[in-house]
């Protein structure tokens, strides 16, 4: 029997021990063969049930069996999903029956699978795939014919379909799976705690927000000359704002005469006029210094 690969390893070729019958030994190669491509990627029941659905239909189902759920934001799940998703899509237009979609999806599966974890470059991957092709496909020994998933043609197609979805960009899913990318961030909230309000129309200007000086010119203009004295006169006692009152209404001229009045004016007036002649006398007599200076300058030359 020839060497295939399963999930879990290389599966051993058999052996016919001693004493065991042709029909024994025909049982142990077929679960033997049954191993090849197991356990299944799809179940029949999947496979069926999408088997009804439209395209859209498809990806939507496929999505809930993947367990996709940032298919807007995450890059990998999308491309994975487009990847069973066009597969599918290939085997209805081959129009396979249930085991061969079974087999086909689970031989996607199974590729990925050795690229993502097992690390196969492309050309194990290749040597990987004609060995298990050469179990499910076509057999030139006819006895094992019944265990034929796909016939040559179906074969071929196979291959030249994976020569041309996965293995064709093999570097693009090997970067898929190995380099690692920076998550951008499409999207922040944050939170701004603003000033209670004191009682006014509108909050109290934050220190990051406009300026004082707009703040109070153009939102909220000072206070009134009326406003501030009705607040200097509530800040005040009864007894202050009462003796203010009647220090207000006391005349500051009371006790003098007209003349007396007179008199303070003049010497005030005097004081003033005798200041202004000063400063003139001496600016005339700084100038008359000057104008002898270039007399004198000009009699030497």
């Amino acid at each position: 029997m020839s060497v295939g690969t399963t999930l879990g390893g290389t599966t051993p070729a058999a052996t016919t021990p001693a004493g065991t019958t042709p029909e024994s030994e025909r049982d142990a190669e077929f679960q033997e063969h049954e191993k090849i491509l197991s356990p299944d990627f799809l179940s029949v029941a999947q496979i069926t049930e999408m088997l009804a659905e439209d395209v859209d239909g498809v990806q939507q189902k496929l999505k809930k069996f993947l367990n996709f759920k940032n298919l807007h934001t995450c890059l990998k799940e999308a491309i994975l999903l487009d990847y069973y998703v066009s597969g599918f899509l290939w085997a209805r237009g081959m129009q396979f029956s249930v085991i061969q979609y079974s087999k086909f999806m689970t031989l996607l599966d199974m590729l990925l699978h050795n690229l993502r974890t097992l690390h196969m470059s492309l050309e194990d991957s290749i040597k990987w795939l004609g060995e298990v092709m050469a179990e499910i496909g076509p057999s030139h020994s006819q006895k094992n014919e019944e265990w034929n998933v796909f016939n040559i043609k179906q074969a071929n197609a196979v291959i030249d379909y994976l020569k041309i979805s996965l293995f064709q960009h093999y570097k693009l899913y090997e970067f898929l799976f190995y380099s690692t990318r920076e998550e951008i961030v499409i999207g922040t909230e944050q939170v701004l705690e603003v000033v209670k309000s004191s009682g006014g129309l509108f909050p109290d200007p934050l220190e990051e927000g406009i300026s004082f000086d707009t703040y109070s010119t153009f939102i909220e203009p000072p206070p009134t000359l009326d406003t501030e004295m009705k607040g200097l006169d509530q800040e005040q006692g009864p007894d202050e704002a009462q003796s203010e009152a009647n220090t207000s209404d006391v005349d500051p001229l009371v006790g003098f005469t007209i003349k007396d009045i007179k008199a303070v004016l003049d010497q005030v007036t005097d004081d003033i006029l005798i200041g202004i002649q000063t400063e003139i006398n001496e600016k005339l007599q700084i100038q008359e210094e000057a104008f002898n200076a270039r007399i004198e300058k000009l009699k030497k030359a």
